[in-house]
């Protein structure tokens, strides 16, 4: 399972890999690389996926940097955070403190 510290240590622009899902999602959303950084830099782990392939990934729920909620997907391996996707969550899918799902 990750901590969210082990992604600050390595959380700098040149070691995110940004697959061209994660791409197309950032440019769709308005979201940058700057924001994940401080995404990372100031958010916490609110899931984990210890089964995805090619690594495990986390849900991390963290600030833009103007200061808007977002959620990232990442994973990491050797000294390199794998961005899945990201997005800014809703209340429609998520409940009011944005860490909890809704009950379908």
């Amino acid at each position: 399972m990750y901590k969210i510290e082990d992604f600050r240590k390595i959380n700098k622009s040149e070691n995110i890999v940004i697959s061209l899902h994660g791409q197309l999602r950032l440019n769709e959303r308005s979201i940058t690389v700057d924001d994940v950084i401080n995404a990372i830099n100031n958010g916490e782990i609110i899931e984990q996926y210890p089964t995805d392939f090619p690594f495990p990934s986390c849900l991390i729920l963290g600030l833009t940097i103007n200061n808007e909620y977002i959620h990232i997907v990442v994973s990491m391996d050797a000294g390199k955070i794998y961005l899945i996707t990201a997005y800014k969550p809703g209340l429609d899918k998520w409940e009011s403190d944005l860490k909890t799902r809704k009950e379908v």
